[in-house]
This record gives structure tokens, C-alpha cells and sequence, in this order.
């Protein structure tokens, strides 16, 4: 049973995560639940990955940031374009975009942020992409254009 305690010591350990997130670069789970408990907040791995989907926290290249926190200006096509493995298409609108393990997510945002018509979303997991496109001629021009800048 959850006390009223309990939901502050929650929320208090979550600003406390959100600070440690803005002010550093942190790469695992576990270095967050030494420095949260070097903060005074007690947390386990568990409560730690409970709190980043919460938080709706990001791993971007190697680093969890926070959602409200801005791309960097190296984000583009270029910063991203070793991590992706192959292109291919499901479908008359559907790309799959395979990348490295861990990489997925920091090459959708740049495709999220490219801002192409074409595009009418992603979804990202681990190490793959999916790129929603509106029917066969908006996934063929995404496809090349993707190929170009990626060389895949």
C-alpha cells in the first residue's frame, strides 16, 4: 500500500533525478542510483528505470537527457549516419531503419527533426526504426533520401 509518504519521497527522488540529468552526463542506470543516493535519495535500479519512463526520459548516443532538453547542433544526418546498419522497406509505407544497438533513438530524432512532409512519423526502439510514410511514391523519395545521407 502507497502512503502519502511514500508518493513525496517519489516525486522528491524524481526532481532529484531531473536536476542530476540537466547538470551532468550520465550513461547508467546504475551511476544514477549512486549519485540520487548521494543526494539523499535512496533508489534501486528498478525505481530508477520506473522514474525515467515516468520522467519520459531519452537516451541520446550514450547519455539519458531529459524530453525537454534540446538536440545538439551536431545532430544532424551526418552525427548519426556511422550508427545506421541498413534501410529497407515493409510495405508501400513502411521503412525500417536497423542502426547499431543502443542508437535507434538519436538517428529517429534526427529524422523527426529533418521536418519532411513525407514523413508522417517513427518509432524507435533499441537498435531499429520504423518511418511511417503516406503510401508507396512518399516512402520511395524518404528511402532515397535516407540512402543518400546515410549511405545505406
Amino acid at each position: 500500500m502507497t502512503t502519502g509518504h511514500d508518493h513525496s519521497e517519489t516525486a522528491a527522488r524524481r526532481e532529484a533525478l531531473a536536476q542530476i540529468l540537466r547538470q551532468a552526463s550520465v550513461r547508467r542506470q546504475a551511476d544514477l542510483v549512486r549519485l540520487l543516493e548521494r543526494a539523499g535519495h535512496p533508489a534501486t535500479q528498478s525505481s530508477v528505470s520506473r522514474d525515467l519512463r515516468e520522467l519520459g526520459v531519452a537516451k541520446r548516443g550514450d547519455r539519458y537527457v531529459m524530453p525537454d532538453e534540446p538536440a545538439p547542433a551536431s545532430a544532424s544526418f551526418a552525427a548519426v549516419a556511422a550508427f545506421v546498419r541498413d534501410i529497407r522497406t515493409a510495405g508501400d509505407c513502411l521503412t525500417v531503419v536497423r542502426t547499431t544497438a543502443g542508437a535507434a533513438q538519436g538517428v529517429a530524432i534526427v529524422i523527426d527533426r529533418a521536418g519532411w512532409p513525407e514523413v508522417v512519423g517513427t518509432i524507435s526502439g533499441d537498435d531499429t526504426i520504423f518511418v511511417a510514410t503516406d503510401g508507396a511514391r512518399a516512402q520511395r523519395t524518404v528511402v532515397s533520401r535516407l540512402r543518400d545521407l546515410f549511405r545505406a
